[in-house]
């Protein structure tokens, strides 16, 4: 087997500005590397159910709702009054939030209140600030 062949090398007009190539010049495949790499990665329904889990995060009222979760469960009232907007609004949000297992609730006689589901969702929040912050 030949792990060696030309590869159109990039041209720099091809690239946005201040863009790197990325094409290597040379193809030669580490099959130790991606062997290696192959016996470790997800099946493809755990890649897309994380892929999904992702996607929640990608609005921004959601991870405001996950902030104000982050000091105390508070009830749809309170979070809407926090963050100045309707309790539809926030209901709506609560429901993406609790449907993919990042908030968990519970009924206190007629008021529902609100806390994150467990310690993993503070965790990615403040790896992603961390990221945003370097």
């Amino acid at each position: 087997m030949n792990n060696h062949s030309s590869v159109q090398k990039c041209e720099v007009n091809d690239l946005p500005k201040g863009t790197a190539c990325s094409i290597c010049e040379l193809m030669h495949v580490h099959e130790d590397i991606v062997n290696r790499v192959s016996q470790e990665m997800p099946d493809e329904d755990s890649l897309f159910e994380l892929s999904e889990l992702f996607k929640v995060f990608g609005d921004s009222t959601r991870i405001r709702i996950l902030y104000c979760l982050f000091e105390s469960e508070m009830c749809v009232c309170d979070i809407a009054t926090l963050l100045n907007m309707t309790q539809s609004a926030i209901s709506h949000q609560l429901s993406v939030l609790k449907k993919s297992k990042l908030v968990k609730s519970r009924r206190s006689g007629k008021t529902v209140f609100y806390s994150l589901a467990d310690g993993h969702v503070h965790a990615i929040i403040n790896q992603g600030m961390e990221h945003v912050k370097e």
